[in-house]
């Protein structure tokens, strides 16, 4: 699912995708990706001194196209202000929307397939820093995101400080959580254990493990809402039908169950399952004390101002674990808590609330208002 844009070496016209070729990428288990590309795009103008980019990152089935994926957050008078700021997105290293991944093809021209190494947060960063160097930016107004962009955004902040005037870090931890890997390790199991998976390597046979990828949303997507948004949406009714209800006694759908089932089927139009599995891997290492001496040693040693927010009711990434970011971050003053019934998602939903934290981001990133 890989798509093909044009190469690029200066950024990209407002709106395209761009595709920046890094060469090789040396990741932090010691293998190497020999050709690294990465898909760019790009909201609002370039500064003439290059000090106005704000880099979004986007959370794990996303990519570059913000407007796509977070509503109204960047635009003429949005959080993000094109008018003032140039808002630039990747599409992270193991995705499928333009960035190398595994179904790219390697350096014998055949689909990387099973052969694409493990990757982490810290990898994904490195060689978003070398897009961006690669496009003349060395250094950018903030870092924003959510989920796996949080993770993103966090290890900007702690191993690049000096390229990053400040960061906002939503609905993400230090590291994952038990919780986090086993149901995780789930979503993979349902993918891995699809008679389609070919051990990873289904590229071009013309079968996919689209019901495995299907299965694995159900589970994540649960992860994703609010218990109570659930059961105030759905309860225990079946679904609705043009004749009436389903009844789930006689071999009829839940109705939560028929939403389940059709988040499944939109992400098998627009994401690959092997991006699938690599990307859920990284979150499950995800951890920023590896190396560093552990999660408080890395998070103290921050000193980039950062704005942390939480979601009440997020059930995959509770409020504990940013109240942890928020105490032990220097550069952060208290957790900002986002009340809401949507769960996890509610990062991507709660566009009102959310903006107001990425102004206040942005304002420690540009504290004299300049325009």
């Amino acid at each position: 699912m890989t798509l093909a844009h044009e190469r690029i070496t200066a950024l990209p016209a407002e709106g395209e995708v761009g595709i920046v070729d890094i060469g090789p990428l040396t990741l932090e288990s010691g293998a190497v990706i020999d050709d690294v590309s990465i898909a760019v795009q790009r909201w609002g103008e370039l500064s003439p001194n290059r000090d106005n980019v704000v880099v979004v990152l986007h959370a794990l089935t996303g990519d570059s196209n913000v407007p796509g994926w977070w509503e109204r957050v960047t635009g003429p008078g949005a959080p993000i202000d094109t008018n003032r700021w140039c808002a630039l997105a990747t599409n992270v290293l193991g995705g499928c929307r333009g960035s190398t991944g595994p179904g790219s093809p390697a350096s014998d021209g055949r689909p990387w397939g099973s052969r694409f190494p493990l990757i982490t947060v810290r990898d994904q960063v490195n060689a978003d820093v070398a897009a961006l160097a690669a496009l003349g930016i060395d250094q950018v107004a903030a870092v924003v995101g959510g989920s796996m962009g949080g993770a993103r955004a966090l290890e900007w902040m702690i191993g690049y400080p000096e390229r990053v005037r400040a960061g906002l870090v939503l609905a993400v931890g230090g590291r994952a959580t038990a919780d986090q890997i086993g149901t995780q390790s789930a979503q993979i199991a349902a993918i891995t254990s699809d008679p389609n998976w070919q051990g990873g390597d289904y590229y071009g046979t013309g079968r996919s493990p689209d019901t495995g990828l299907q299965l694995a949303r159900r589970f994540a997507h649960l992860t994703y809402r609010g218990e109570t948004e659930l059961d105030t949406r759905f309860g225990n009714e079946g679904q609705a039908t043009g004749e009436g209800r389903e009844n789930p006694l006689t071999g009829g759908r839940y109705a939560v169950q028929s939403y389940l089932e059709h988040q499944g089927a939109k992400l098998i139009r627009r994401f690959d399952a092997g991006s699938y599995v690599a990307l859920t891997e990284t979150l499950s290492n995800h951890d920023v004390g590896r190396g560093r001496g552990g999660v408080a040693a890395a998070l103290r040693s921050c000193r980039v101002p950062a704005v942390v927010g939480g979601i009440t009711s997020d059930r995959l990434y509770p409020l504990r674990l940013q109240q942890e970011l928020a105490d032990l971050l220097p550069g952060c003053g208290q957790l900002k808590v986002v009340e809401s019934i949507y769960g996890h998602d509610g990062f991507l939903i709660e566009t009102e609330a959310v903006g107001q934290l990425i102004r206040e981001c942005l304002a420690l990133a540009d504290p004299e208002g300049h325009r």
